[in-house]
């Protein structure tokens, strides 16, 4: 009697769904271990950015110790439109009158007009064109070359003078003009005519008879009412130790010229400060809290490194420096409020910034004392001790990895013993089927036997 090899169908027995059933039981321990999984890889995450947050807060307050934050200076005139000033970082604070008494210009240069045809030649010899400063330049006019030829001889010859041609009515005008300001930038035109008369109204030297010439002019102004300066260009530059002042128009009157700390650079850097620092607690109150209406706690809720973090940076906060007239941030309007957010009374700080040597101080002075060092520098070296290879960050990103790596391993070894509960299973209840196939089978041939011996007897 040939034995049912596949299991259930001889004895009826659903060793599929059984041994399925079973092995569901046996896999439920694995959930805890996946959940564990998930809320690592949620810290780690989590961690991230934070990390990212402080990174924030580090440049933030690399910005609040900067020498480029706390030595910007802005330079303003009452008549903008007439003169405009500006001046580099560190400029000692100074009030001052201007007044531009004239503004600079370019010398220009006119020939006479040359009643010729368009495009005739003037004739052979060299134009000489003398700098004011610097040496000349010679060129040489071929007896073929038209007043426009000569021209593009001037332009591409190097001389510090644009050349164009006029054409009006009377003929043709040679016009110069040098292309920068200023007495230093004039120059003079000379001619070497070819028939030896070089001023005449004949040949080249047409060029310069009867020419006419307006004179390079510097740029002058009245500083205080008295002092005259003057300039090449309509900028003065450094007249006014770190100041510049650029020329816009013939002044009447005298314009009023401020230069002074750049409290809205300071204030910008101290709001970027507080920014910062608001995100991270925000982010921190929030992964760390517990909500009695909900019943829902915050990721890292009784997280002890999380919870340490959070008082390390309050701690520093809450610390003091020495070597300034304000001690605290709250002396220069910054404070804590309910929840821990920063606020800055802006007016408390405009204030303090009327002694910004002092404010300066409280943020950035190096006493060679972590305790009493200026905040900007006690976050920075906070955050960057936080922030470094083996600080905070790294050690609690290393941390979780392994824990996680743990985690995987043992989810691994789980699954492992359960296929090989699975695979038992499945050999005892196929052996199970198997013989209570065999039984179903001798039970029919049993009956079969009976029924046949009841026939044989009847």
């Amino acid at each position: 009697m040939a034995a049912i090899s596949s299991a259930g169908i001889g004895s009826g027995l659903d060793v599929k769904s059984i041994v399925s059933q079973l092995v569901a039981i046996e896999k439920q321990p694995i959930v805890k271990l996946q959940a564990k999984q998930a809320s690592i890889e949620t810290k780690i995450s989590t961690f991230s950015q934070i990390k990212s947050l402080f990174s924030n807060l580090s440049s933030a307050v690399g910005t609040l110790s900067s020498l480029t934050t706390w030595n910007a200076v802005t330079a303003s005139s009452s008549d903008e439109e007439s003169v405009s000033a500006s001046a580099i970082g560190g400029t000692a604070a100074n009030d001052f009158t201007v007044q531009v008494t004239g503004l600079a210009k370019a010398q220009s240069y006119a020939s006479a007009s040359l009643p010729t045809p368009a495009g005739t030649p003037l004739g052979a010899g060299t134009l000489k064109i003398a700098p004011t400063e610097g040496t000349a330049i010679d060129i040489e006019v071929l007896a073929t070359d038209s007043v426009s030829d000569i021209a593009s001889k001037i332009n591409g010859s190097g001389a510090k003078v644009s050349a164009t041609v006029l054409n009006d009515a009377s003929g043709e005008r040679l016009l110069l003009r040098s292309k920068d300001t200023g007495v230093k930038n004039g120059f003079t035109l000379s001619v070497e005519d070819t028939d030896g008369v070089h001023d005449d109204e004949a040949g080249l030297s047409r060029l310069v008879h009867g020419s006419s010439t307006q004179a390079a002019v510097d740029a002058t102004a009245l500083i205080n009412g008295s002092i005259t300066v003057s300039s090449s260009t309509n900028t003065f530059s450094n007249v006014i130790s770190g100041v510049t002042l650029t020329a816009k128009k013939v002044m009447t009157t005298e314009a009023e010229v401020k230069v002074g700390a750049d409290k809205a650079k300071i204030t910008s850097a101290v709001d970027g400060f507080v920014k910062a620092y608001n995100e991270i607690n925000k982010t921190m109150q929030d992964l760390t809290k517990y909500d009695a209406e909900t019943k829902q706690a915050g990721l890292l809720q009784g997280d002890t490194t999380a919870v340490s973090l959070q008082r390390a940076l309050q701690g520093v906060l809450q610390s003091k420096t020495t070597g300034s007239v304000f001690s605290r941030l709250a002396d220069v309007g910054i404070t804590a409020q309910l929840g821990g957010d920063l606020s800055v009374d802006s007016a408390t700080l405009s204030t303090a910034l009327d002694q910004r040597d002092e404010v300066k101080k409280l943020f950035t002075i190096d006493n060679k004392n972590a305790q009493t060092n200026g905040f900007a520098l006690k976050f920075k070296d906070f955050t960057s001790g936080l922030l470094s290879t083996n600080g905070f960050f790294g050690s609690k990103d290393a941390s979780l990895k392994r824990t996680l790596e743990a985690n995987t391993k043992d989810q691994t070894k789980f699954n492992e013993k359960v296929a090989r509960i699975e695979a038992q299973l499945n050999k005892r209840y196929s052996a199970l089927d198997v013989q209570m196939s065999n039984l179903n089978a001798l039970n029919t041939y049993v009956g079969q036997q009976i029924t046949q011996w009841n026939k044989s007897t009847s």
